[in-house]
């Protein structure tokens, strides 16, 4: 993955005495690379920087201990669904700049609203929204599959770095098992379900499926998985609820996988079928979680399964078997820790009486035996109530409630946010009113962060105050603090966000403090470096 573009951030307003400090941040070779957890960002020496004295000798406010507030934080995800031009792009003949002008406006809504992550569906059908040796370009990118845009370009590259700008992350979604959808154009001799027809079957409504106990099955998605977690700047991958596929796919008739049935009772297979469809997916979920970590060890993994694992679990709860259509034992996967953040699809208002959302939610809550992420999807598109957008808003509060100190949710999906005019509004006047850093991820070990450095000058009315970091790649986003009489305020700002004008009198009140904390990619914070205001 090359990235030409050069950006160059200036740490502005130290003293009109010395030089300006600057950080050039390119992946070229003609920087000296630093190691980081980014495979996309390093860090060239300013050819100036000698003639800027040490920090030591610049005379500064004053260094000293604080006590600082505990930052807000809250997952605050949402689906953009590529498959038959659910979200994005629109339609499959747009042009280039028309599907980055679409990626854009979506972002911007999503950082004008404090959103903080994006789940970006990538491969929706065994094919590419990426540059991929492995699988074709995506029918719904270009109208075609295997048809690369024109002018060429790489769509994930482009959402990745735009997301990041904004202080999103960016999961990328992936559907395992489907092999070719039914809206997807003709099987052509590019579509993987011709490739590899002697692993994918057929299914009555006209899509084509992966059979997933075929061991080409399993290695051929493990080498997609790894090579976008090897070749891209990803937050997560991200797997939906399809698995064996729902019964309605096949118009009721059982899943035709016989071959792969009968080589299992001819090689000595003990297990009843259904037990063994369920046994393929778990050790495929087990194997996807350990390779995603081997490769990238902060790359996190989510799993969105239908909000149902059988029926009576809770008491009283309804509804499709998750565990016996599409043999997918979600619970165990829990139970294991083979996740990293898990999304139940709780689809339901909260007082449905055949799928209450808070017993749901408490029930997986009490399978969380790992303490991993638990944050639940939400139905932001056509949850039936009659009034949406205050429904939403509840099982956001009804969630943090339960949750508590690890909340989030996932909004199916950006439609959701568009389509309904009371919607943004009713969640950024509400539980979204403030910006959030996702959860720490604490079983990810990482290195931790460096305490930044923290640059100050008095200008009159405003506090001219910049800050850096040594190995700024490790760096995801910055927190600031400002204490205005005693209490302090916090902002979360992004990472190219290096510099910032604050008010010595505001509202009546006069600055006593600022610090600053560098974030990484998981949530974790470094130690603060904090200023006295004198």
């Amino acid at each position: 993955m090359k990235i030409t573009k050069i950006k160059l951030v200036c740490i502005l307003g130290l003293f009109a005495s010395f030089s300006t400090s600057c950080a050039v941040r390119e992946n070229t070779s003609k920087a000296k690379p630093v190691k980081t957890t980014k495979t996309s960002k390093n860090i060239a020496k300013d050819p100036d920087s000698k003639n800027v004295p040490p920090i030591s000798a610049i005379p500064l406010g004053e260094d000293f201990k604080v006590n600082l507030p505990a930052i807000n934080r809250e997952f605050r995800g949402v689906w953009i669904a590529s498959v038959a031009n659910i979200n994005w792009p629109s339609r499959n003949n747009l042009s280039v700049e028309q599907q980055k002008t679409e990626a854009i406006n979506m972002l911007n809504m999503l950082q004008e609203n404090n959103f903080n992550a994006v789940i970006f569906q990538v491969r929706p059908s065994a094919d590419a929204l990426y540059t991929s040796e492995l699988e074709p370009w995506s029918y719904f990118l270009t109208g075609k599959t295997g048809e690369p845009p024109y002018p060429n370009y790489d769509p994930l590259q482009f959402w990745i770095e735009e997301s990041h700008k904004r202080g999103l992350e960016l999961h990328v979604w992936l559907n395992p098992y489907r092999a070719h959808h039914s809206n997807g154009g003709a099987v052509t001799n590019q579509s993987m379900a011709s490739k590899l027809s002697d692993i994918t079957i057929k299914l009555k409504n006209g899509m084509y499926w992966f059979d997933p106990a075929d061991p080409r099955t399993q290695g051929h998605v493990s080498n997609v998985v790894k090579d976008i977690v090897k070749r891209y700047d990803i937050d997560a991958v991200h797997f939906d609820d399809y698995f064996y596929p729902y019964a309605t796919y096949n118009r009721g008739a059982d899943f035709p996988d016989h071959k792969s049935w009968a080589a299992y009772q001819s090689s000595g297979g003990t297990l009843s079928r259904a037990d063994w469809r369920r046994d393929n997916v778990n050790k495929f979920v087990e194997r996807i979680y350990k390779e995603i970590h081997a490769e990238k060890n902060h790359v996190k993994f989510g799993i969105s399964p239908f909000g149902i694992w059988k029926p009576g679990y809770p008491e009283g709860v309804v509804g499709s078997s998750q565990y016996d259509e599409l043999f997918a034992d979600a619970k165990l996967w829990l139970n294991k820790g083979w996740v990293d953040y898990f999304s139940p699809q709780l689809y339901w208002p909260i007082e449905s009486k055949g799928q209450p959302f808070a017993s749901l939610l408490n029930w997986w809550k009490s399978e969380n035996t790992m303490n991993r992420h638990l944050w639940p999807g939400l139905n932001t598109v056509e949850i039936k109530t009659s009034d949406r957008p205050t429904e939403i808003k509840n099982q956001v509060e009804l969630s943090r409630q339960i949750l508590t100190n690890d909340a989030g949710e996932v909004h199916w999906s950006i439609a959701g946010l568009t389509k309904n005019s009371n919607m943004l509004p009713t969640l950024k006047n509400g539980p979204y009113k403030e910006k959030a850093l996702t959860p720490k991820s604490p079983w990810i070990k990482t290195i931790p962060l460096e305490k930044p450095s923290l640059f100050t000058n008095d200008n009159g009315s405003f506090l001219q105050t910049s800050w850096s970091s040594k190995k700024i790649g490790n760096v995801f986003q910055w927190v600031l603090f400002t204490q205005y009489d005693g209490i302090w305020n916090t902002e979360i700002l992004t990472l190219e966000t290096l510099s910032k004008e604050i008010p010595k009198f505001k509202d009546g009140k006069t600055l006593n403090a600022v610090a600053i904390k560098a974030i990484d990619r998981l949530g974790n914070e470094s130690d603060y470096m904090a200023k006295k205001i004198k």
